[in-house]
């Protein structure tokens, strides 16, 4: 496992692990399947680990907690969590610093740790990024002791862009992937000038750059994947990345004729991501421990070629772009 730096948060793995699934909308996952996860992950040389507090209502973030407790007390792991997505109504004026600090302080409870490693504002409004006084709250929590860094999960390259500017801000997580190419154009060069960590999210698309969804697959009514189609419960690009569940299937089946014999689909999807340097890591989820076996390997992988990388643009031009390019 090759590892990157994350801002000032120190080397992580560049393959980490999204505790998304183990939480919450993703079907029904038993507590013994997610702690087998979060062990496979480790057995894989996976050592950054993304949750959030929302997730089964903390329940990713206990899970973590428990099942690498001696790794996170000897600081072998980094354990990101985000906090922002409790309030309701999930407004601007609620990202106070009596806010943080509660969301922040139920998250060390969580984790069972004195300092989280690093807390993500969780997608939140776009004023949010406007109003200095929510990032001068997470720097007191900083200067407190409760967290060691900060950044933000942001939906919108705009975001992540106008984040930058506030100097705490040592990660910006957001989606990318060959069916989500946006942040490519501008966002990456400037996160690198900046020394600021790039956390790559929802890297297969939820599923779709795996290569095993098909038009047939009905989704369990718990699933964001069934009722987040539209956008009903969250940002729609929080679902297969935005993109429409059949065209996607369409986007794929082109991708799929131009590979080459031997390279996995999912492996070619987070190998893309991994070519840009300023990636500092990639968060696939999944709770079966063969895939994350498989997409931890992808560190190791060999880089696209020349093919590979004109297969990824054509099929974005072709299939994708008109869907995401200029919402995200």
């Amino acid at each position: 496992m090759n590892h990157r730096e994350l801002g000032g948060v120190g080397a992580v793995s560049e393959v980490g692990y999204g505790a998304w699934e183990i939480g919450s909308d993703w079907g029904d996952v038993t507590e013994a399947e997610a702690v087998a996860a979060v062990e496979a992950a480790r057995e894989a040389g996976i050592d950054f680990f993304d949750t959030a507090d929302v997730y089964g209502d903390g329940r990713s973030e206990r899970i973590l907690g428990e099942t690498l407790a001696d790794e996170i007390a000897a600081d072998d792991v980094t354990v990101a969590t985000k906090a922002g997505r409790r309030l309701e109504p999930h407004e601007p004026d609620g990202y106070t610093e009596a806010n943080l600090r509660r969301f922040v302080d139920r998250s060390r409870e969580n984790l069972g740790v004195e300092t989280l490693d690093l807390v993500q504002l969780h997608c939140p409004p776009t004023d949010v990024y406007y109003r200095p006084e929510t990032f001068d709250a997470l720097a007191t929590l900083e200067s407190e002791g409760r967290i060691d860094a900060y950044g933000v999960s942001v939906e919108r390259v705009e975001e992540g862009l106008k984040a930058m500017d506030f100097p705490g801000v040592e990660s910006v997580q957001i989606i990318f992937n060959p069916f989500r190419q946006r942040p490519a154009e501008l966002f990456l060069d400037e996160a690198a000038a900046r020394d600021v960590g790039v956390i790559c999210r929802v890297p297969l698309a939820s599923g779709l750059l795996t290569g095993a969804l098909s038009r047939d697959d009905e989704f369990p009514e718990d699933d964001h994947r069934n009722y987040n189609r539209e956008g009903d419960a969250f940002d729609v690009g929080e679902t297969f990345a935005g993109v429409p569940f059949e065209a996607g299937l369409d986007a794929v089946d082109a991708l799929d004729v131009r590979l080459p014999d031997g390279r996995p689909l999912p492996e070619f999807a987070l190998r893309w991501i991994l070519d840009h340097d300023a990636v500092s890591t990639v968060i696939p989820g999944s709770t079966t421990p063969a895939h994350i076996r498989a997409n931890a390997a992808a560190s190791e992988a060999a880089p696209l070629d020349a093919a590979e990388r004109e297969a990824a643009a054509d099929v974005y031009d072709e299939h994708v772009r008109a869907h995401v390019h200029q919402r995200w």
